[in-house]
């Protein structure tokens, strides 16, 4: 997921198609443009998609004029406040760990300061599985409202707390929040979000997610002067939650879940309030050519290990596993040291530094998204991650560089969190809801997602413990590898889904049934 967190925390942070998946599908669009606000600008032609390695062809045009009187633009906003608490939950214990271990009388015992960090990732685990089916069942929007009580009573509990098994208890509710979150956000956004900033939009989830962390880094500034500001630093996230429950009462539900729900008026009013009436007929129409011939029920978990669906659930779940093997926590971990080791002896600079480059880089890549594709980012980014941990291998290892070994050491440092920031970090997230087919969607992103919390929690039980065996600049060059390979893998099996509804991304990758 992201530039998760700290030297303590060790917390980190798909169109998709397997190659051995064939697939032949043609399909033709004859007369009037039904795309409205999702289409392409591209002639009407028909689609033909052959192999996962092959682009899915446009559908649809679109050629409305005007400007149209709905915007997504708030209700993107007040979703982004989940996944700003996403962030900040990640990057808060960095700095307060010490602070309230001393509090809470457990500054020797470091088994327990590890069940601190680690009670977060626990908790995001069960979240995001749990997030799926509470979107299905109750919508996108009220899901949102209910996930803002354990956010807010985690973050109260947290700041109250006179002992570690409140603590505990705090940091597990705030995970299963965040976990939801990390769930329910994308799926949310990539909805309601026109097609042609569809990418860009969808990039603002992970932007958000880095802003929160750099604020918890900027928020454990006064602890130096102010040892009980650790309390503080939990309390405040409160006041976001609140906000968030109280935005999605005015914000619109997602049309294409209304429209699943067979609650036509309140999708057309939906769309209303997103787009304008002026593209009600043909977003509506749409989503109806879309749900044409199938009138199945939302899928179960079981479906989505079915021949149908397995192939492209198993590729978005195999992204996450990749970007946690890429080495993200690894860098994060190490970076004060590495830092350090060239002059910068500030925990907050080397901090402010990787923070400032993972937003810089993913504000670079939110207006790159719908220009360059998902898939050209994700090989641009993972390539760069590749050559910048065989520079970080090579500056601790050649001892001719020793000179020089320190300033490589941090150039390696910031070309990865700027390569992973472009591609490996915002992508997949965005991916996930775009590839998926409308009746496993939210299950299947619970599932990916949950891959990527498990994957993070056992990779931080045991990195420390690979690190001491062979040491940092092997696991390095360990990284680096897999960085090239998970390159092989995007080239052979991500479908370039830039410019193209979620309607039209299900038809081309739906096989006949």
């Amino acid at each position: 997921m992201n530039i998760m967190s700290s030297s303590r925390s060790r917390g980190s942070w798909c169109g998709l198609w397997p190659g051995s998946f064939n697939m032949e599908t043609e399909l033709t669009i004859r007369g009037k443009s039904f795309g409205g606000i999702f289409g392409s600008s591209a002639k009407p032609r028909s689609l033909r998609v052959q192999s996962s390695d092959e682009d899915v062809e446009d559908l649809v045009p679109s050629n409305i004029s005007g400007k149209p009187s709905g915007t997504v633009l708030p209700y993107v906003g007040v979703a982004c406040l989940g996944a700003m608490l996403f962030g900040y939950h990640l990057g808060v214990v960095n700095g307060s760990l010490e602070y309230l271990a001393k509090d809470l009388g457990i500054t020797q015992n470091t088994v327990i300061q590890g069940w601190i960090v680690s009670a977060l990732l626990a908790g995001a685990t069960v979240g995001s599985f749990t997030g799926g089916a509470l979107a299905d069942k109750f919508g996108r929007t009220r899901t949102f409202q209910l996930d803002a009580i354990p956010l807010a009573i985690g973050g109260f509990l947290c700041a109250t707390a006179q002992s570690v098994q409140t603590m505990i208890i705090g940091r597990l509710l705030a995970g299963i929040g965040i976990g939801i979150t990390s769930a329910v956000v994308p799926l949310y956004i990539s909805e309601i979000s026109p097609t042609e900033i569809r990418g860009a939009l969808g990039s603002v989830n992970q932007l958000f997610i880095c802003i929160g962390i750099l604020a918890a880094l900027l928020a454990g500034l006064p602890l130096v002067g102010n040892p009980i500001w650790w309390r503080t630093m939990f309390g405040i996230t409160v006041v976001p939650s609140v906000l968030l429950a109280l935005g999605m009462t005015i914000s619109p539900e997602s049309p294409r879940w209304l429209f699943q729900q067979g609650k036509i008026s309140e999708a057309e009013k939906a769309v209303k309030t997103l787009y304008g009436k002026e593209r009600v007929a043909l977003v509506m129409h749409d989503l109806t050519a879309a749900s044409e011939g199938s009138s199945e029920p939302e899928a179960g978990w079981f479906d989505l290990f079915s021949s149908r669906y397995r192939k492209v659930v198993s590729v978005g779940a195999t992204l996450f596993l990749l970007q946690q093997l890429a080495g993200i926590n690894a860098v994060v971990y190490y970076s004060t040291s590495v830092f350090r080791s060239a002059g910068i002896a500030s925990d907050v600079a080397a901090s402010a530094l990787v923070g400032a480059s993972n937003v810089f880089g993913t504000i670079v890549a939110s207006s790159l998204m719908d220009k360059k594709g998902r898939k050209r980012l994700l090989i641009t980014s993972f390539s760069g991650m590749a050559a910048s941990m065989l520079l970080l291998f090579v500056s601790f290892t050649w001892k001719v560089l020793a000179p020089y070994s320190g300033t490589l050491a941090v150039l390696g440092t910031v070309l990865y969190v700027l390569s992973f920031s472009l591609g490996a970090g915002p992508v997949p997230a965005l991916l996930l809801p775009e590839i998926f087919a409308s009746r496993i969607r939210a299950k299947a992103i619970s599932l990916s997602l949950g891959t990527h919390w498990i994957s993070n929690f056992v990779i931080g039980l045991y990195f420390l413990s690979v690190v001491n065996k062979f040491g940092i600049s092997i696991v390095y060059l360990g990284f680096s590898i897999v960085c090239l390979l998970t390159v092989v893998y995007i080239a052979r099996n991500v479908v370039e889904t830039k410019g193209r509804s979620l309607e039209e991304i299900e038809r081309a990758l739906s096989p006949a049934t």
